[in-house]
């Protein structure tokens, strides 16, 4: 009943009504069938899971089908899942051997080589990042040629960032090339300001929330930047990955299904961008919209 309580008061009436039924009948990732194989048959990483939409109800419904999934954690304890042990810890699916837990901080996966996974799984988390390019730097590190990325980033319209101002792609090529790293709070001034504590039910009051927010380094809580989907879009074609799909999710899910492609070949994503015309995908959240653009 508190777990029913706390999604009413984050997502009101109607998104739970949606998300009830959704709990009944789980979307699917449209282009799921064509990375479906790749899953049975090969090897993944994951950042900072196990998540809630790669399970069977999930959108991408990766862990029932997967052979194995190891996982990257930023600490031996976090807000989201309590302790956690390096070693073969990883659970990510009932019945399945667990996959390898690392403890490892996402933009810099010093113990993995190159080329080692068939695709890399992330939900949730490069928002929490002070350094996203150099993030998905890494995990295109360990990806294998033709190996996909899988990434969920969350639409700043569904959530507590809604009041905020997108990030600009051009801060975060700044970050990258100026190795920002996890200290910094450069974002926190604008957090504090504008962050919705009423859809973040998590965070407390203010007092705590701000309290929390200044020991970042310690749970990683805060999210850095605020994205929509012309961003994370922009942001996957700057790092030289082919994208494949991008499709979007309420209540605040953008999804990108995207290619480490092999020297030989020649990455184009203008589609996606929408640099000669409107871009392929279409989108349900308002601050995606043309008009929403050209006003601001």
């Amino acid at each position: 009943m508190k777990r029913l309580y706390k999604k009413l008061n984050t997502m009101g009436l109607g998104g739970l009504l949606r998300y009830a039924h959704r709990r009944v009948f789980p979307e699917r990732l449209r282009f799921y069938p064509h990375c479906k194989s790749l899953f049975q048959s090969g090897i993944g990483l994951e950042i900072g899971g196990p998540s809630d939409i790669f399970r069977h109800r999930g959108q991408i419904p990766v862990y029932p089908v997967a052979v194995r999934i190891d996982n990257s954690n930023f600490g031996s304890h976090t807000v989201w899942e309590g302790v956690i042990s390096e070693g073969e810890t990883f659970f990510f699916n009932k019945g399945k051997t667990p996959g390898r837990q690392y403890v490892a901080e996402a933009s810099n996966l010093h113990s993995i080589e190159n080329a080692s996974y068939d695709y890399v799984l992330s939900s949730h988390c490069i928002e929490h990042m002070a350094n996203p390019l150099q993030g998905l730097a890494e995990w295109i590190r360990v990806l294998k040629q033709d190996g996909l990325l899988v990434l969920v980033v969350p639409h700043k319209d569904g959530t507590f960032d809604h009041r905020r101002p997108v990030t600009s792609l051009e801060h975060l090529i700044q970050d990258f090339d100026s190795q920002t790293d996890e200290g910094d709070l450069t974002h926190l001034e604008e957090i504090l300001r504008l962050h919705d504590l009423s859809r973040d039910p998590g965070a407390g009051d203010l007092q705590f929330f701000q309290e929390r927010s200044k020991r970042n380094i310690e749970n990683r809580c805060l999210h850095h930047h605020v994205f929509d989907t012309r961003l994370v879009v922009e942001a996957v074609n700057y790092m030289g990955i082919q994208i494949l799909a991008v499709e979007l999710f309420h209540p605040f899910h953008i999804i990108i299904i995207a290619k480490k492609i092999r020297p030989d070949q020649t990455v184009n994503n203008e589609r996606f961008r929408g640099i000669d015309a409107a871009p392929c995908w279409s989108s349900p959240f308002p601050s995606d919209r043309p008009t929403h653009h050209e006003i601001a």
